[in-house]
């Protein structure tokens, strides 16, 4: 039986999809034929069109009025046409329309590390839920950020424009391995190495270790 209902709200999940303004629904007709290259939504200034209850939950999980949006092609095709602007809102953006959704934290959850190399001539690579890999350097930097409420590390990578992947939590593990004290211009500092640059700890982290 469950499983039945679970088939029923995905049903109704892509049936309602299927009801989003034209610009989207064109999108998503061409979902299957996506590019790998995200369009340029950064050059793109159509006007605001209200808001889709389209949510991206902490673990990166995308619903749509409540119900999960199971196809992957589909998820990345809404996250290539995804921007943070400067109000700090997320929106999917096409050349004629921007519509307005939810993002609980980053819209994006990196999955996969690989790191080569050590302190300064590493490279570690992030591959995010929705296909995009960065190397994280001074383009891609990572920054931390404490918890407040049980003072766990968050890491996130810069993604694109102004939208960040936070690293699952197993990668965090992994990425503890790496870390180590450097001279920095603000004294010496714990942290970790990638593309040539040393992304620091938060003080406040330190403090509670």
């Amino acid at each position: 039986m469950a499983r039945e209902e679970t088939a029923s709200r995905m049903h109704k999940s892509t049936a309602d999809i299927s009801q989003m303004p034209k610009g989207l629904a064109a999108l998503i007709g061409r979902a299957e034929i996506a590019g790998k290259s995200p369009p340029p939504v950064d050059k793109w200034h159509p006007p605001y069109c209200g808001d889709l209850d389209i949510h991206i939950a902490g673990n990166g999980a995308w619903s749509y009025m409540g119900s999960p949006i199971g196809r992957e092609a589909l998820v990345r095709l809404f996250a290539s046409v995804l921007r943070k602007d400067e109000d700090g809102r997320h929106y999917l953006v096409t050349p004629v329309e921007r519509i307005g959704i939810t993002v609980d934290d980053a819209p994006f959850l990196a999955v996969e590390l690989h790191a080569e190399g050590d302190t300064d001539t590493r490279l570690i690579t992030l591959r995010t839920n929705v296909g995009d890999v960065v190397v994280v350097d001074s383009e891609h930097p990572l920054r931390f950020e404490v918890d407040p409420i049980n003072h766990g590390l968050k890491p996130y990578v810069l993604v694109r424009g102004r939208l960040e992947a936070l690293l699952a939590r197993p990668l965090l593990y992994e990425l503890a391995e790496l870390f180590e004290e450097a001279e920095t211009e603000d004294g010496r500092q714990s942290g970790i190495w990638s593309g040539g640059c040393f992304f620091a700890l938060p003080q406040d982290f330190l403090s509670h270790e």
